[in-house]
């Protein structure tokens, strides 16, 4: 036992748990071992020794509760120690306090909660604020902040910053500074409530409500996350659903005895204590959730998300859960679309298991909410939330009765796409777009006043610097040809075979390498001096991508900082751009039978810009053609389709042998794909016709995959 102990104090994970598995098969395997050790474990948690024997004796407390091989005189103890660890130091210590209380409640009942719960609350109001004039960092805190004023954006941010008390330093000190012991407290208390079960309901009242509350409005965002899964406890304690349905151990540490009762006589409840889904307590809960659920860091909104579902599933009365869902709905809803992809898994599964088959019900009933969120949230300073509330805008009019979202097109949703049409972030821009043409098809005669602008807005993602915003582009726009017929297919053919035609004047990058001698046989040499080349990729600006500070501007604003995708860092499109957006909206015309005669009659220009090859970037231009050939002669048809195939095997087979690893893959897949649907005798004998030389290329391609 003592070697199972030493290991538990050690100071490597590794020896804690291996200790740890000792001593549990120790207590297994009986021989009276459990007096002993409790005995010593107790002497473990004296708090003037190291963390490592007070972690040791607080792992091997939790070991000998689970294990049920203790009495309550053993249990008082422990709880009298914990008391004096709450505060450690050592953060570790801290949270396994909470451990042992919560396992101790699910033992008891709330007696101890009772016991506790004066230092742990108290211990959560003196730590919610804290005092920027007179505070003492420690050399940790000093470090953080020191890194944070060196980033700070201008000499007079970095001097703010460096008085304490000023509004600058308090907002580093948020998120740089710990808060003490507020989080393991936070933690202990949620331990505990989840051990006393629905036994805690006659302990949930107002005061202590309040004082959750403040912890869920909290200015550091770790606090909030602990706030919102202790509520999560609360609900879940409510709803009876952590009752713990094991059985108390008797006097003498062996056998078991019945279940205690919920708290007896340790202790009273407050006057105005009462359920958590009464709609005395419910509605206050239910505003604070939803404010959760609109939270700026995904680790809050999943927490919320976690109280809320369990919170929603455990409400009977009906008029109550319509109350909460006037304002719950629009948060869950958005939230299928985060992009945090924990939040939206999370959301997905909550929205299915909470209405059910009645989604489009409820939507409809609480469309007015539902679109009041939305254009609230595509102005949100989180341009993640904006590509949400993007995606959801597009949802309503894909799958709501068109009757019940026609009047707020015109008014509301359309302008907020609009608004994000114009974002910063390149997400926001694609997402934008797609609702739009999503909207255009649903609603044509409220759209066609805004008409002049959408194309002004289309033809801008076509020809944007993300190569996905071009697609996505081409296929909303595609929705107008459509719906608007001749008047539209003409405007976009003809300005497409103007993009296309203006590839040519791409400008020769290798100009910049005098040196070298111009020509295509010198081009993989130019690429070579083009890549490194140390100015183009030195002192150059650095962006967070994975940040969620609202660094994009909404709305073509500008701010400091952002990804590439900000339109402060945003460059005029170039040339090909330009013809590579209009490769893909060639091949949404074709698919479209009022639009083929006239789509079909660009596709030489499609093959003549293939051909322009002087520039850098011409083999992603070439890798687009690729993709989409295929695809263009299955919506013209064999006969059509082959009147124009000679014309792109040059460029077919010049990708599929140039070096380009992406666009030979996609011109191995373009003539896998051709040969497949034309047949591969029709192939190769058009290969043949062209250059018999080229067969060897296109065998070893239709060689590596079975016909």
């Amino acid at each position: 036992m003592d070697d199972a102990l030493q290991l538990m104090c050690s100071k490597i994970r590794l020896d804690r748990d291996k200790g740890e598995g000792q001593l549990k098969e120790l207590l297994q395997a009986g021989n009276g071992v459990a007096e002993s050790l409790q005995s010593d474990l107790l002497k473990l948690l004296d708090s003037d020794l190291s963390w490592e024997k007070n972690l040791g004796g607080l792992n091997g407390c939790k070991v000998v509760i689970s294990g049920k091989r203790c009495d309550e005189d053993f249990a008082d103890a422990v709880v009298s120690q914990c008391l004096k660890l709450l505060l450690d130091e050592e953060p570790r210590v801290r949270f396994a306090v909470g451990d042992v209380l919560g396992m101790l409640c699910s033992w008891l009942g709330p007696r101890v909660y009772v016991a506790t719960r004066d230092v742990v609350l108290q211990t959560i109001r003196e730590n919610l604020t804290r005092d920027f004039v007179n505070l003492r960092l420690t050399e940790e805190e000093m470090s953080k902040l020191s890194t944070a004023l060196s980033s700070a954006t201008s000499d007079s941010t970095a001097i703010e910053a460096s008085q304490p008390g000023t509004p600058a330093a308090e907002q580093i000190l948020h998120d740089t500074a710990g808060w003490k012991a507020l989080e393991s407290s936070m933690k202990c208390l949620s331990a505990m409530v989840k051990g006393c079960g629905v036994r805690f309901d006659s302990y949930i009242d107002q005061e202590f409500l309040d004082l959750i509350y403040v912890a869920l409005t909290h200015v550091n965002r770790f606090v909030r996350e602990t706030a919102f899964l202790l509520c999560g406890s609360l609900v879940m304690g409510s709803a009876g659903e952590l009752e713990d349905s094991s059985l108390t151990p008797s006097a003498g540490g062996g056998e078991t005895a019945a279940k205690p009762s919920s708290g007896g006589d340790s202790g009273s409840a407050g006057s105005n204590a009462g359920n958590i889904f009464s709609r005395g307590l419910g509605l206050e809960f239910a505003a604070h959730l939803a404010k959760g659920l609109s939270d700026n860091w995904s680790q809050v909104r999943w927490a919320a998300s976690v109280a809320t579902r369990s919170f929603m599933l455990n409400v009977s009365d009906v008029a109550l859960r319509a109350e909460y869902l006037k304002m719950l709905l629009p948060r869950m809803c958005l939230n299928r679309y985060y992009v945090a992809e924990g939040v939206r898994i999370y959301s997905q599964e909550s929205w299915r298991r909470i209405v059910g088959e009645q989604g489009c019900t409820l939507v409809m009933q609480h469309m007015d909410d539902m679109v009041q969120f939305y254009v609230s949230e595509s102005r949100a300073d989180n341009h993640a939330v904006r590509e949400a509330a993007c995606s959801c805008i597009a949802e309503l009019g894909s799958k709501i009765d068109a009757d019940a979202v026609r009047p707020h097109v015109s008014s509301a949703l359309l302008p907020a796409l609009i608004d994000c049409f114009r974002d910063d972030s390149w997400p926001v821009r694609d997402a934008a777009c797609i609702a739009s043409g999503n909207f255009v098809k649903c609603f044509p005669d409220e759209c066609k006043p805004s008409l002049p602008v959408l194309y002004e807005l289309f033809l801008a993602n076509l020809s944007d610097n993300i190569p996905s915003v071009r697609q996505g582009a081409a296929t909303a726009v595609s929705s107008v040809a459509n719906v608007y017929g001749e008047e539209a297919i003409d405007f976009l053919c003809s300005t497409a075979k103007t993009r296309l035609e203006a590839v040519k004047e791409q400008a020769d990058e290798s100009k910049k390498y005098s040196s070298l001698e111009s020509g295509p046989a010198t081009f993989g040499v130019v690429k070579q001096a083009h890549d490194n080349d140390m100015a183009l990729h030195e002192n150059q600006q650095m962006y967070s991508c994975g940040s969620l500070a609202p660094k994009m501007g909404r709305g073509g604003q500008v701010h400091e900082g952002g990804c590439s995708g900000a339109s402060k860092f945003r460059r005029p499109a170039e040339p090909w751009e330009l013809g590579d957006g209009c490769i893909h909206l060639v091949a949404e015309l074709c698919a479209i039978k009022a639009a083929q005669v006239k789509a079909t009659a660009l596709l030489p220009c499609v093959a003549d810009a293939c051909r322009v090859r002087h520039y850098t970037h011409h083999f992603a231009f070439i890798e687009s053609m690729c993709k989409v050939l295929p695809g263009i002669a299955k919506s013209l048809g064999k006969r059509p389709f082959k009147q124009h195939l000679e014309s792109f095997l040059p460029s077919l087979f010049y990708a599929l042998d140039g070096g380009n690893m992406l666009a030979s893959a996609a011109a191995a897949e373009c003539l896998y794909s051709l040969a497949h649907y034309l047949g591969p005798t029709i192939l190769r004998g058009r290969v043949e016709q062209l250059d018999p030389n080229l067969l060897d290329s296109l065998n070893r391609v239709l060689g590596q995959r079975a016909m």
